[in-house]
């Protein structure tokens, strides 16, 4: 027979620790995998904005042409190709050919160009307009449109003239 010579305190302190020893035996883990799909689709998408074209004073008697210059910033997604296109604006009988910024019933006839060298209008594609086009990067693409008022208007009067026009990019 065995005889146990601890006793007292240090007898349930010795039970304690050998419980201890045999909760952290480890015990055999099993496991088991599998796999995660994970998937996303990149979306073709733009963004266009616009800084405006401001001729400034026009002196209507100098017989003379204002030309300006204003800006289209485009985003678009890299590999997407675009098309920025303008309306002819919301001047009383504006055709592409013939813009028109209102002072109220006067009219003041301009045109939005594609080209500094201001000979191809900036339209939709149709009645010989162009429009403007590039192909996304992901990063904001600059474009400059070229503005010109045409000189011979001299029974307008003095008065501040403004029109808007409506930019669409299609991708």
């Amino acid at each position: 027979m065995f005889k146990t010579l601890i006793s007292g305190a240090a007898a349930s302190g010795t039970a304690l620790i050998a419980a201890g020893l045999l909760a952290a035996s480890p015990a055999a883990a099993a496991t088991a995998t599998g796999t995660l799909a994970v998937s996303a689709t990149v979306t073709a998408n733009c963004t266009v904005s616009t800084s405006a074209l401001a001729f400034g004073n026009v002196d209507v008697t100098a017989g003379t042409n204002v030309d300006s210059t204003g800006g289209l910033s485009v985003t678009c997604t890299n590999g997407t190709a675009w098309a920025a296109s303008a309306g002819v604006g919301t001047g009383t009988g504006a055709t592409f050919a013939n813009r028109k910024m209102a002072n109220g019933s006067n009219l003041l006839n301009y045109n939005i160009y594609t080209t500094s060298a201001r000979t191809t209008v900036w339209g939709d594609g149709t009645a010989s307009t162009a429009t403007i086009g590039g192909t996304g990067s992901g990063s904001a693409q600059s474009v400059t449109v070229y503005g010109r008022v045409g000189s011979g208007q001299t029974s307008l009067p003095a008065g501040a003239y403004a029109d808007t026009v409506a930019v669409t990019v299609t991708y």
